[in-house]
C-alpha cells in the first residue's frame, strides 16, 4: 500500500493531536506536531523576556531564530516525540496555559511561520506522515491525499482543555481557559500570514458530539478509502 500524507487542520483544543498520534500509529506513520514547534518558539521568547501580558519584542525574536534548535526526540513509553529546545526536553513546559496565552501571536510573525514550514516540508518530503496543525493542508502540503478540517463548539473545547489541564494539576478556571480559547480563534482565523481556514478539499469533522473512539473510527474510515 502507497504511502501518503494526512494534514489534519482545525481550531485550537478540537484534539487534533490526540487524533493525529492515534492515526500515525495505526498506519506506522510518522508524526509531527507542528503545534509543539510554535510553542517552543513561544517558550523560547518567554525564558528570554520578550513576550508577555504588556508587550512583544518580535524584533528581538526575529533576530534570534537562527540560534533555535528543534527536535522530536522519540519516546518509546509514550509512543511519540517529545519536543526538545536547544538540547532540552520541554514537552511539558510547552503544554502550559500560559504558553497557550501567547502562542497565537508568536505564530503571527511572518519570519517564524517561513522557518517552521520550510522545516515541516522538509518532514514530510518522503510521505508516510500525519501532521497536524493549522496551515498543513493549505501551506505545507497542499497536495496531501487526505485532508481534514477539525472544529467544535467552543465551550466544549474549552471544557476539555480545562479538563485536561486540571488533570495535570495546574491551576485554571475554565473561565479563562474559554476566553483563551475564543482568543485564539480570533488571532487564528484573522492573521495576514496563513489564517485558519479550511481547505476547498479538506473533509470536515465536528466532533463535538463525538467520543475520542467515534471520531478515530470515522476518521480512520474516511483514511482508508482514500488509500
Amino acid at each position: 500500500m502507497k504511502k501518503i500524507t494526512i494534514a489534519i487542520d482545525g481550531f485550537s483544543s478540537t484534539g487534533k493531536s490526540t487524533l493525529a498520534k492515534q492515526v500515525a500509529k495505526k498506519l506506522g506513520y510518522i508524526y509531527v506536531d507542528t503545534g509543539a514547534m510554535y510553542r517552543a518558539i513561544t517558550f523560547f521568547a518567554m525564558q528570554n523576556n520578550w513576550i508577555d501580558a504588556f508587550g512583544f519584542n518580535k524584533a528581538e525574536l526575529i533576530s534570534k531564530l537562527p540560534t533555535i534548535d528543534l527536535k522530536f526526540v522519540f519516546n518509546p513509553d509514550l509512543g511519540f516525540g517529545e519536543m526538545f529546545l536547544n538540547g532540552v526536553n520541554v514537552e511539558k513546559q510547552i503544554r502550559s496555559l500560559e504558553v497557550s496565552s501567547f502562542v497565537s501571536q508568536v505564530a503571527e510573525v511572518s519570519e517564524v511561520r517561513a522557518l517552521l514550514v520550510a522545516q515541516q516540508k522538509q518532514m514530510g518530503k518522503d510521505k508516510g506522515v500525519v501532521m497536524d496543525g493549522r496551515d498543513i493542508g493549505t501551506v505545507v502540503f497542499p497536495d496531501a491525499e487526505v485532508k481534514l478540517f477539525m472544529t467544535s463548539r467552543a465551550d466544549v473545547r474549552a471544557q476539555r482543555r480545562f479538563d485536561e489541564l486540571t488533570e495535570k494539576g495546574q491551576l485554571v478556571s475554565y473561565d479563562r481557559v474559554l476566553e483563551n480559547v475564543l482568543q485564539r480563534d480570533h488571532i487564528d482565523t484573522t492573521r495576514k500570514d496563513s489564517p485558519l481556514v479550511k481547505a476547498e478539499d479538506a473533509i470536515e469533522v465536528d466532533n463535538s458530539e463525538l467520543t475520542r473512539e467515534e471520531q478515530f473510527d470515522k476518521v480512520l474510515e474516511i483514511i482508508m478509502e482514500k488509500m
